[in-house]
């Protein structure tokens, strides 16, 4: 049937009638509610006229006898139908037969062809109806209880799916949080999901959240090459780290004219391509969490290549014959056979002053250091603390002390950077050089103490990678490559799989291949990063939570905008907004206690305590 001025049609399930066609179709329903749709939405039920109020008082035909006479019959019409039930097609006749064709199930079709459902076809549709409508009260049923904060993690698992995927950033909005009327934001999925007892305040969402794999790789690796190493195991190396470090990967040596930092040989078990390789850049990095450490290679790469874990362990050595000022006068790198110590910073801190391999580094390397400075390096000392989740569950939250062997550590690290940065300039190696512009001019004098150390940090520019050298402003570099962690950082084993490729006289990764590679591996990386930053300030949020809600220290004020200040907390190398009644001055170290976290938000809330 076409669409006629007065007929009864079917939009979306309502009866009206066609008041006008100006090339929409002019509605009224049932009550006086007028609405213009397009003609495509509208079924045609009824030619008309109708009395549209009237068809509130019509009730539900009775097509059962219809249903038993039609089984198996061709499909027929709605006009066909309802004459069939009442002898006679009017349009309040046509709407009661309509109703029950899709209230009872016993038809299906259109107006035009209805068909007569089989009884197995019938009790199927009514079984699906019954679902439906059990379906529909658990869920009136849980949004009840959800509204009493009477949720059953297990029991409402089904609902609360769409609720965790939000959390975890899977989907931009839950079902469940529309109907109860919330925010639809991660953190407000994951506040409600710690309020009904989903999730413990101990689960740390970020890794999931961000899509890490939380599994390590499980990849063989070859054995070592058989190749020509240089013995180095005679020279005292040292390999200092963080207290419980699993991937030891740099190594220092003195033989009395050459400073040596021995790495890691991992690309002589990984080269570029392999299996091992291709998921490492996709990876980026190791990812270091409080609760544990994913890494980015296969264990059996930390157990055969992570210095002292073998003797003698493979190695490849940067040897730098470092001038009285610091400057780099020649440079060495070969494959190498090194004996190693492993110590702590804490234990290598009075070593500093007893063993005689150690005080001679440092010496040399201070004067490195010196010569950066004198370049323009940027020191920037700010508080930094560790934490980390014990195996028996506790949550240590330790703040690391600027430590000589630190500096000792950090200088023997830039040192190598830049001597494979010249090596590989003097020899055209295309590597990922690490670059970094100058600071941007402050607007004012910067203040002195932290809160100056802190404004600095502001006006750094962002390091980035680029295929030719150009300086590193931050660290008063004229080109410098990041090298001496290839078993944690996939652009570092890049480094190494060039610098071995170029020894042995093997091709090298092309230009576009390289930046190929730092694309994709910088990406992985900054999702590392994040992870890695919001994982740990969770942990941190959940240590004040559990072990010290009655927390009281200091802070120091780094920033003071109108209204609020930014105080930095030593003791938890956090640093946080707050809003004081007073007014104070940058360095002002103000006396605080927690008033609470916001643990979705990561949010720490400081008050200010009386003395």
């Amino acid at each position: 049937m076409t669409v006629t001025q007065g007929a009864l049609v079917l939009y979306r399930g309502r009866p009206a009638r066609v008041e006008g066609l100006d090339g929409k179709v002019r509605l009224r329903f049932p009550q006086g509610e007028e609405r213009r749709v397009r003609p495509k939405d509208v079924v045609v039920l009824h030619p008309g006229p109708v009395d549209v109020e009237a068809l509130l008082q019509v009730e539900l035909a009775d097509l059962r006898e219809a249903w038993e006479v039609l089984q198996g019959e061709p499909p027929c019409t709605l006009q066909d139908l309802t004459e069939f039930v009442f002898g006679e097609f009017t349009p309040e006749a046509a709407w009661a037969v309509w109703q029950a064709v899709e209230k009872e199930g016993l038809f299906e079709g259109t107006p035009d062809a209805l068909r007569a459902r089989t009884q197995e076809e019938w009790e199927a549709w009514r079984e699906r109806q019954e679902a439906r409508v059990r379906k529909k009260q658990a869920w009136a049923e849980f949004l009840e209880r959800a509204r009493q904060g009477q949720v059953h993690p297990d029991q409402d698992r089904p609902f609360l799916q769409d609720v965790i995927a939000l959390a975890l950033q899977q989907i931009p909005r839950s079902r469940v949080l529309q109907a109860l009327g919330q925010k639809q934001t991660p953190e407000q999925a994951h506040a409600v999901l710690l309020k009904w007892g989903v999730w413990t305040p101990r689960y740390n969402p970020y890794p999931r959240r961000f899509g890490l794999s939380l599994e390590p790789p499980h990849l063989p690796l070859p054995e070592l090459p058989d190749e020509e190493r240089e013995d180095l195991t005679h020279l005292p190396a040292f390999a200092i780290d963080d207290e419980g470090s699993q991937d030891p990967d740099d190594a220092l040596s003195w033989d009395g004219e050459w400073v040596w930092v021995h790495v890691a040989d991992v690309a002589s078990l990984v080269p570029p391509d392999s299996p091992a390789d291709v998921e490492a850049r996709q990876r980026g990095s190791s990812v270091y969490l409080p609760e544990e450490v994913i890494p980015m290679l296969p264990d059996e790469a930390r157990q055969r290549l992570g210095l002292g874990l073998q003797d003698p362990s493979p190695a490849l050595s940067i040897g730098v014959l470092l001038g009285e000022q610091g400057e780099l006068l020649d440079i060495r790198i070969v494959p190498s056979w090194v004996r190693v110590r492993r110590l702590s910073y804490e234990e290598a801190e009075p070593l500093l002053d007893e063993d005689e391999t150690l005080k001679a580094l440092e010496g040399r390397l201070q004067a490195f250091a010196e010569r950066r400075r004198a370049a323009g390096a940027v020191d920037i000392r700010l508080p930094e603390v560790k934490v980390r989740v014990e195996d028996d569950g506790r949550i240590v939250v330790r703040p690391l002390p600027w430590l000589r062997s630190r500096a000792l550590v950090q200088e023997a690290m830039l040192l190598a950077g830049a001597a494979v940065a010249r090596y590989a300039q003097e020899r055209n190696i295309p590597l990922p050089y690490t670059v970094q512009g100058p600071p941007r001019e402050p607007d004012e004098p910067l203040p002195p103490g932290l809160a100056g150390m802190a404004a600095l940090r502001r006006l750094l520019a962002p390091s980035e990678y680029r295929a030719h050298p150009e300086p590193h402003h931050g660290l008063g570099l004229e080109a410098y490559v990041q090298a001496t962690s290839p078993l944690r950082r996939y652009l570092d084993l890049v480094v190494h799989q060039q610098l071995r490729a170029y020894l042995r006289g093997a091709p090298l990764l092309e230009e576009q291949e390289l930046l190929e590679r730092v694309g994709m591996a910088e990406a992985a990386r900054r999702t590392v990063r994040q992870v890695e930053r919001l994982s740990r300030k969770h942990w941190l949020c959940v240590y004040l939570m559990e072990e010290a809600p009655d927390w009281k220290g200091e802070g120091i004020v780094v920033r003071v905008q109108p209204g609020q200040v930014t105080v930095l907390v030593p003791d938890l190398g956090v640093e946080e907004r707050m809003s004081l009644s007073r007014p104070a001055a940058c360095n002002d170290v103000l006396p605080l206690y927690l008033q609470g976290v916001d643990l979705p938000a990561r949010r720490i809330h400081f008050g200010l305590r009386d003395l």
